[in-house]
């Protein structure tokens, strides 16, 4: 650029110019609409100039620009106009940029001449009926004069006047056209037809929607009908609450737009139906259609009430009043009811009425009782405490309550009494709770009571028990030898939580070198009996010894817990204490807990990724899980999830399967599809399972599949239906859990592929650089390319190809195999042609679910059910 400006300046000194200089400009020009123009410019001192042609400001690009050389250093160029319109019309000059310099030619007018063109046509103009209005209309040429026409309601008002026109209305009655005509010299240009409406009422309000319920607030949105011609200045809310009775409730006047109102301090769990109606400067509009709602439940705002107890040897009764339903906020879910004896907490009740009939009435002497309703949000306050004692110690703080009464009433009389309190005082009779003691005159005293039990504690000990008195196979026992624990170093405490076969109570552990140990126990029913039950207990105590995972619970050890005339101990198995508890009451508390709490996508991720890696670590050992659920998963004090509960376990010794053989009871809802049919069950099995784990992460511990009962689980799958995407769960993580519950086991991801995949999700969480996508591309057309992403979309099988005319088709499957995709997915109905059916499960279901003794979380979450598979 430097060489070509210094070459310019050498030709400009020894040409002996100074610097360049336009030697021509344009000229002004008169053009009739339609022919051609054309101005021209030339510029002295460049020897290649670029010349920029300008029109009112704004610069021209031409792709016919030409260049004429008129000399050495002299360049003349053109602009050319082949059809003049209104448009073309303005002013033009010529620029040359010049060492950071702007040098313009002198400026000209192009005058285009034609027929009128509008500068303001008229507007459709909204009226009363009869008000006068105007209308106007503005047209220029050239040539000039313009002379403006107008017509209304398809007839001629007036003459033509010079332009710009005003046309003066005196009203109308009814909706009506009307448009002007400019004329000059070269003919009449017509404008657009404007319309003058009518205004009028609006119409009804359309689509009213309750938009969002939220506690005792609701979001109402709608649109709005026709207008009237007129806008729309205010809505008009009405609303009854349904109650028994229609309650109306005073109405709410919104400003609009926008056409939405958000309504607070309704009543929880209760129907309500609301309409609105909109205004405009005429009128109101007529009523929308009723849209009737309800609001969710809520937690009781009161507690029960005249808490009353009858106590008898026998049982323990307890009443209270129901709450009224304006109190209850909800559908009542239960009565619980919890107590303290001796300072300590006991395990809470749960009753449906409200009145409790607990055995045993001498075990609850000076226990404290408390009561609170429950819905499915949550429990209410709690009542008034009550303690339970006996009639007689209640008879006595009575009569206590009155001695100084009694006492003042003594002094008043105490000299007409003074020679019987003498006689009382020689011959006195005093009651105590065990009897009664009298002294005669002259003998010794005599105690006579009946004794309510007895204690003996200075019976023997009974004999540490060993493997040998269980009846178990010489594997097992060998096996478990060196984990034996005696049962001396152990120490009882409160319980954790009650299951089908046993309990987990809290416990502390005495070591080696004197230390304590927090743990977790296991202890077996004290009323099972049977050698296979135990046997099956020490099973999963055996399978335990051998886990070395992070993500996978740990064995500690094992004890047998002798009792005194029972020919087998409890087995105890010992685990570490898990400060959070289950996965599944952890979630759910964080959504419906007293307090509760938000868990963010990172740590849901995080729990999803735990999981896996157990998994991944047991497919290693050769173990299938067939039992993984939130519920059997276990959060340590980091909050890292443990895989736990290996009731249902089984080592695989050949093959790559388990064939269930037995009577067994099974979690229907976390079953794949395979094992209901067939009762086969491997490490992909534990795949489908593990997509229904991150079903219930996602959902914050909601029972999956809600709506559908467990005998309508198979038919329900079969059919190609699957669990739903829940609410804020982002379409990347539902494609991983979808893609876990193929039809077709190989066509599910591995436990690795599940890791790498969910790893992906969590670096886009953090503040690590996301990998770069993987691209997939598609061996059946050259062509095409498939960018996937982290899920189903991405293939199954992670790095493979997946051909998606049919959900969950993979590479490498059988033809019997996509048999399955076509009747799961009912692509046989939208394809046609003749498709094997696959014959029903061989499961007899009887729907009995397992219930939960632990307190109203368990109940609340609606306890997964399972169902006994008869093979």
């Amino acid at each position: 650029m430097w060489i070509y400006l210094s070459a310019i300046v050498l030709v400009h000194c020894s040409a002996g110019i100074h610097g360049p200089r336009f030697t021509k400009s344009p000229a002004n020009l008169t053009v009739t609409q339609g022919n051609m123009a054309r101005l021209g410019c030339a510029i002295e001192g460049l020897s290649e100039p670029e010349i920029i042609w300008m029109k009112d400001g704004e610069r021209l690009y031409s792709t016919d620009q030409m260049y004429i050389t008129l000399d050495t250093h002299h360049w003349e160029t053109f602009h050319s106009v082949k059809s003049v319109q209104q448009h073309d019309a303005g002013k033009y000059w010529c620029e040359v940029e010049f060492r950071g310099m702007t040098i313009s030619s002198g400026s000209a007018w192009i005058t285009v001449e034609g027929v009128p063109h509008f500068m303001l046509e008229p507007q459709d103009v909204a009226t009363f009926p009869g008000v006068p209005f105007n209308l106007t209309c503005a047209a220029v040429g050239p040539p000039d004069p313009v002379e403006v026409l107008w017509w209304l309601g398809g007839a001629q008002e007036g003459d033509y006047m010079p332009s710009p026109s005003v046309l003066y209305v005196r009203g109308v009655n009814d909706s009506v056209k009307f448009y002007c005509e400019a004329k000059n010299a070269r003919g009449i240009s017509v404008s657009r037809t404007g319309t003058v409406h009518i205004k009028a009422l609006p119409d009804a309000p359309r689509l009213v929607q309750v938009d969002q319920v939220l506690d005792n607030n609701v979001t109402l949105v709608w649109t709005p009908g026709f207008n009237g011609h007129s806008d729309l200045s205010t809505c008009t809310i009405q609303m009854l609450k349904n109650s028994g009775r229609k309650l109306k409730l005073p109405d709410q006047r919104v400003t609009v737009p926008p056409f939405q109102r958000s309504i607070g301090g309704l009543s929880s769990h209760s129907n309500y139906s609301v309409r609105i109606y909109c205004n405009n400067e005429v009128g109101p509009s007529p009523f929308s259609s009723w849209v009737d709602f309800q609001t969710p439940e809520s937690v009781p705002s009161a507690a029960p009430k005249n808490f009353t107890f009858e106590l008898t040897e026998q049982q323990l009764s307890l009443r209270w009043a129901a709450l009224e339903e304006e109190e209850l906020h909800g559908r009542l879910l239960a009565y619980k009811v919890q107590w303290t004896l001796g300072g300590e907490s006991q395990d809470a009740l749960l009753f449906k009425e409200n009145v409790a009939h607990l055995a045993g009435g001498g075990r609850f002497f000076n226990a404290t009782f408390q009561v609170s309703a429950c819905t499915v949000v949550g429990c209410g306050p709690w009542s008034q405490p009550i303690l339970v004692m006996p009639a007689s110690a209640v008879s006595a703080q009575t009569q206590r309550g009155h001695m100084w009464v009694g006492l003042l009433l003594g002094l008043l009389v105490a000299t007409m009494v003074g020679l019987l309190l003498t006689v009382l005082v020689q011959r006195r009779g005093k009651e105590t709770q065990f009897g009664s003691v009298f002294k005669p005159p002259g003998m010794e005293s005599a105690v006579t009571f009946t004794a309510a039990r007895s204690f003996n504690r200075q019976g023997p000990e009974l004999p540490e028990s060993t493997l040998d008195s269980l009846g178990i196979n010489n594997d097992l026992k060998a096996k478990l030898q060196d984990v034996l624990i005696p049962e001396r170093l152990l120490t009882l405490g409160h319980m954790l939580g009650k299951g089908e076969f046993g309990s987990v109570r809290e416990a502390f552990l005495k070591m080696e070198d004197s230390s304590v140990q927090k743990v977790a126990v296991k202890v077996l029913k004290t009323d099972i009996n049977s050698s296979s039950d135990i046997e099956q207990c020490l099973k999963e105590a055996a399978y335990m010894k051998d886990f070395h995972h992070p993500n996978v619970i740990q064995l500690i050890g094992i004890s047998l817990h002798r009792r005194a005339q029972q020919r087998l101990p409890v087995p105890m198995v010992i685990l570490p204490f898990m400060k959070h508890g289950d996965l599944h009451t952890f979630l759910l508390m964080s959504r419906l807990g007293d307090e509760p709490f938000t868990l963010s996508l990172q740590m849901l991720i995080q729990f999803m990724l735990d999981i896996a890696r157990g998994m991944e670590y047991l497919s290693s050992k050769s173990i299938i899980h067939r039992d993984l659920a939130a519920r059997n998963c276990m959060l340590n004090e980091n909050m890292t999830v443990c895989v736990a509960d290996f009731g249902l376990s089984k080592k695989i010794y050949s093959g790559d399967y388990y064939r269930q053989g037995s009577v067994s009871k099974l979690p229907v809802k976390w079953i794949a599809l395979e094992s209901l049919a067939d009762n086969v069950y491997t490490t992909q099995s534990d795949v489908w399972a593990f997509g229904v784990t991150m079903w219930e992460i996602m959902a914050r511990g909601q029972t999956p599949y809600p709506g559908v009962e467990n005998s309508e689980i198979y038919e329900y799958l079969i059919k190609g239906e699957r669990l739903k995407q829940p609410p804020d769960c982002p379409p990347d993580i539902y494609e991983i859990m979808h893609s876990c519950w193929s039809p077709v086991p190989k066509c599910r991801p591995s436990f690795q592929q599940l890791i790498d995949q969910l790893e992906g999700l969590w670096a886009g969480l953090s503040p690590a650089p996301l990998k770069e996508p993987l691209l997939y591309v598609n061996l059946e057309g050259e062509d095409q390319e498939q960018e996937a992403g982290l899920g189903a979309s991405a293939g199954p099988l992670g790095g493979e190809e997946t051909s998606w005319a049919v959900p969950w088709q993979c590479v490498g499957m059988e033809e019997d195999e996509k048999d399955w995709l076509m009747v799961s997915s009912g692509a046989a109905l939208a394809i046609g042609g003749d498709y094997r059916y696959i014959i029903g499960p061989r499961a007899a279901i009887d729907g009995e679910s397992r219930r939960s003794e632990d307190g109203l979380s368990e109940d609340i979450r609606d306890e997964e059910e399972d169902v006994i598979i008869n093979v």
